[in-house]
């Protein structure tokens, strides 16, 4: 049983680094532009924290993409969430464990506590199921609670394959053309009742469907 145990975890070893090394050779070959990546270039500059928000069937760009910025990354606790935790260390990330339906309010607390004190964060805020392109309020409320913009980001990717899976998981091509573009950085103020904050998720959300409408806009 030892011997069967100690086998399943060195395939799960190999599994992830094969899975990693492919990822980072697939990434290396796209030609990624931004469109408003001032809005947190500038934040970088000043050692500012932030909220950065992308849709769960687009992150495998902007996790790459993002992967020097020493982010706190929110991570369900599910199987799949196992494997994309392990990449994204190798990619620098602060990785922490939870979602709106397992662990939601330990990491909630988590994501408010590092936009504070610590670092940025990262969050796909339809995940870890869904609805698709339907935000869920914890990066408004972490944005909210910890006094820091959030900034959106629409990810287009012009050669790609969609998984038949709840978001439409996009897998890029190779040498794929690539477009970020970027929100300015949104302020919420704390003082906003559950109304008000219920309407401004509705808006983040509203506005990222535009970036993400924006960015799939190619011009060749």
């Amino acid at each position: 049983m030892k011997f069967r145990k100690q086998y399943q975890n060195f395939l799960r070893f190999i599994g992830t680094y094969v899975l990693y090394m492919l990822s980072q050779t697939l990434c290396k070959t796209l030609r990624i532009y931004s469109t408003g990546s001032d809005s947190i270039k500038s934040l970088l500059t000043e050692k500012k924290k932030f909220v950065l928000a992308f849709w769960h069937g687009t992150m495998v760009i902007p996790w790459f993409a993002h992967r020097d910025l020493n982010l706190l990354a929110i991570i369900s606790k599910s199987k799949d969430g196992d494997l994309l935790a392990k990449i994204l260390r190798k990619w620098n990330y602060n990785v922490v464990r939870g979602s709106s339906s397992k662990g939601g309010n330990v990491a909630l607390q988590i994501m408010i506590d590092h936009a504070k004190h610590e670092c940025p964060v990262a969050i796909t805020p339809d995940g870890p199921l869904g609805p698709n392109f339907k935000m869920k309020a914890g990066a408004v409320i972490t944005a909210k609670k910890s006094e820091v913009p959030l900034v959106l980001v629409g990810v287009g990717c012009k050669s790609k394959r969609k998984l038949h899976s709840w978001d439409n998981f996009e897998v890029p091509f190779p040498f794929s053309k690539v477009q970020l573009v970027y929100s300015e950085p949104i302020l919420i103020d704390k003082n906003l009742s559950y109304d008000e904050t219920s309407k401004m998720i509705l808006q983040c959300e509203e506005k990222l469907n535009e970036l993400q409408k924006k960015a799939q806009e190619f011009s060749d």
